[in-house]
């Protein structure tokens, strides 16, 4: 595949994880009477995941995440030339997903933009009110047992054909886990997305969801591979993400 074409796959998979996911937490997370709550939100993500996969995992590896991408390069998987490309892309579709989430949501009643569109935060813009400290540790933390379930479950000498579901219910936990603490990054794509379109306090605190996910995806990669792993991947699922 080229990387134009890798590119555009994962555009339209971070699109569909930034779509999917934050559209549950925007759009039905608290519907009256009949709202999916945070575990119906976490499951969304996962699912987002789970189907991009299936979907594109042959053609691009369907990272969907920025710091995926790192993880795997620090754990040899992923070739440095090519960060770039699927950065960009990633970040691209996550911003087209927020901002068709945002013309669709802002036509219903009642909606707030000061409602943050899902957007991640820390302090008084955390859901349960974490202080930075807690917000930076959770991201890092989280990122990086997502890379090593990633890097685990698309080993050569893994079951194949479940990394996918591994993948995607790693992330279901991860959301069950820390959305009252930051609204769960682990990917910074996803956090631009509505940051951008929010503005003020969530682009003020983005350098957060950047920092912390990467740093804690290149130790996860570099973790898996000083276990002893060989380094190699089954084909057609390299990764996945957030």
């Amino acid at each position: 595949m080229t990387i134009v074409q890798r590119g555009l796959a994962e555009f339209l998979g971070t699109f569909w994880l930034v779509f999917g996911g934050c559209g549950s937490a925007v759009l039905a997370a608290a519907f009256p009477e009949l709202g999916i709550g945070f575990a119906g939100v976490s499951l969304a993500f996962g699912l987002t995941v789970l189907t991009m996969a299936y979907s594109i995992g042959h053609i691009s590896g369907c990272h969907l995440n920025p710091a995926v991408t790192f993880g795997l390069w620090a754990g040899g998987r992923f070739s440095g030339k090519d960060i770039p490309a699927y950065v960009i892309a990633q970040t691209v579709g996550a911003i087209a997903a927020a901002l068709m989430l945002y013309v669709i949501a802002s036509g219903g009643p009642g909606f707030d933009l000061a409602g943050g569109l899902a957007s991640n935060g820390y302090g008084d813009h955390s859901p349960g009110q974490y202080g930075l400290q807690s917000a930076f540790l959770i991201e890092l933390v989280l990122t990086f047992f997502f890379l090593l379930v990633i890097m685990g479950s698309t080993d050569t000498r893994a079951p194949a054909g479940f990394a996918p579901i591994a993948i995607g219910l790693c992330l279901t936990l991860i959301h069950l886990i820390s959305i009252p603490v930051t609204n769960t990054s682990v990917n910074p794509a996803r956090s631009t997305g509505p940051a951008l379109i929010v503005g003020g306090w969530a682009i003020g605190q983005l350098w957060l969801f950047w920092i912390a996910p990467i740093a804690g995806g290149i130790l996860g990669g570099l973790v898996y591979k000083a276990l002893g792993a060989d380094g190699s991947k089954r084909p057609p699922v390299e990764g996945a993400a957030l």
